[in-house]
């Protein structure tokens, strides 16, 4: 197995890093598609790169030649550059599959997300399921990986907290369980070419949204203050949104808002806990804030 040619696509991104360095700790040749020769600088022991831009077919012909398994978190959370859900999400993630079927790929995984195709008539959904539908009727061996959110979009519960105080709509009970990407990637090479066609899958804490609340809170050394909205108010503000902005606005905040609704359990896996990100991320931000030459570093994902 260790001789399977994989291609990444979407590396660049939280998850696609560490889906990288997972392939090359395992031993696995790695094709990275990138759209700019200046984001080879983002990765270690990788020699192999394609450059091409997902959303036009030409510049992506022969992506997939001599390549076995296909690995795509290909996906825009927020619209920019004038491109759409349906530009990315959908039709880049086509463009590559047409790539994959002509080059005799064996097995291609795709990472949507949890309760995406209970969710179609949200704006990010719509193109992820619309692409997953494809993906079924393609005849390629597929995986769709519905990942519990990740760590990193847990960084709205500490933005909210550096302020001393987080907002959740209802009685906060409702119950999630994100999922680091170190350990998801973990998940994604294992299943990249299995049985399993859709997998559910979410970190090790199962939380309520007020101890996500609070676990925020201590990062920051702040008293939990938690205020509790009417769930009235959600649902008004995703209206509201709906009607007056374009889905480049309200498409992420329309997802999150939904999402918080209602349980998102998923099987327990991982070694990495959200308590230990949260402490990480709030390190980042204060040595931001106190860097006494006043340059800002970026910090790499976590």
């Amino acid at each position: 197995m260790d001789n399977k040619r994989v291609l990444v696509a979407g590396a660049t991104g939280y998850l696609g890093q560490y889906i990288v360095k997972e392939l090359t700790k395992r031993k696995f040749d790695v094709r990275v598609l990138i759209r700019k020769e200046s984001q080879k600088k983002l990765f270690n022991d990788v020699n192999d790169f394609f450059i091409g831009e997902i959303t036009d077919p030409k510049s992506l012909s022969g992506v997939c030649k001599n390549i076995d398994w296909v690995f795509t978190s290909v996906g825009i959370t927020r619209q920019k550059d004038g491109l759409t859900y349906m530009d990315v999400d959908y039709q880049g993630n086509a463009n590559l599959l047409n790539e994959a079927k002509q080059s005799g790929v064996a097995s291609l995984l795709y990472v949507s997300a949890i309760g995406g195709d209970k969710l179609r008539y949200l704006k990010i959904f719509e193109a992820k399921e619309r692409f997953v539908d494809e993906l079924k009727d393609s005849g390629l061996n597929y995986t769709i990986m519905r990942p519990n959110g990740f760590f990193s979009d847990m960084r709205d519960f500490l933005d909210m907290a550096k302020k001393g105080k987080v907002y959740l709509f209802g009685k906060g009970d409702f119950k999630l369980n994100p999922i680091h990407g170190e350990d998801l990637a973990q998940v994604c090479v294992d299943k990249i070419s299995s049985d399993q066609h859709e997998i559910t899958v979410g970190g090790p804490d199962m939380l309520s949204q007020n101890e996500l609340a609070k676990l925020a809170l201590n990062a920051w050394g702040k008293k939990p203050k938690i205020v509790h909205l009417p769930d009235w108010i959600r649902k008004f503000i995703i209206w509201s949104l709906r009607t007056f902005t374009s889905s480049k606005t309200y498409g992420p905040i329309e997802f999150f808002l939904t999402l918080m609704a209602f349980d998102n359990k998923a099987e327990q896996f991982g070694k990495h806990h959200l308590v230990d990100f949260f402490k990480d991320e709030v390190e980042k931000k204060k040595k931001l804030i106190t860097t006494k030459s006043g340059v800002k570093k970026p910090a790499k994902p976590h």
